[in-house]
C-alpha cells in the first residue's frame, strides 16, 4: 500500500504510478489526488489520522479488499490517465473544430 497523506497537492505522480501497479493507495482529501482517488472505489481518501490509521488496518487485515482496490485502482488509471487516452480526448477535441476551420473555397 502506499500512503499519499499531503496537505495541498497537484496531480500526485506517486499516486498515480502506485495506483497503475495495482497497489492501493491512501491519500489526503486535497487537490489533485482527489481526481485520481474515488474514495473506497480505487482507494481511501482520508482527512484525519484516525481515518488514515483505520485504512491502514482495513487494508492489512482484508486481503480481498486490498485485491480488489488494486484492480479498480489499475483499470481507473487505463481508462482516464494514460496518454493513449489523452491523445484521443485530443483528436476527438480536434474534429469538433475541424469544420470551423476550413478554407473557403474548399
Amino acid at each position: 500500500m502506499v500512503l499519499q497523506k499531503s496537505l495541498r497537492e497537484g496531480f500526485g505522480l506517486t499516486v498515480a504510478e502506485a495506483m497503475w501497479k495495482g497497489t492501493p493507495v491512501i491519500g489526503g482529501n486535497v487537490g489533485g489526488i482527489r481526481r485520481q482517488i474515488a474514495d473506497v472505489i480505487n482507494g481511501f481518501l482520508v482527512s484525519s489520522k484516525e481515518g488514515t490509521a483505520d485504512r491502514i488496518v482495513d487494508l492489512l487485515r482484508y486481503v480481498r479488499l486490498r485485491r480488489e482496490i488494486g484492480q479498480r485502482a489499475r483499470e481507473s488509471v487505463r481508462r482516464s490517465f494514460l496518454l493513449a487516452r489523452l491523445m484521443q480526448e485530443y483528436l476527438d477535441l480536434l474534429a469538433e473544430f475541424r469544420p470551423k476551420f476550413q478554407l473557403a473555397g474548399n
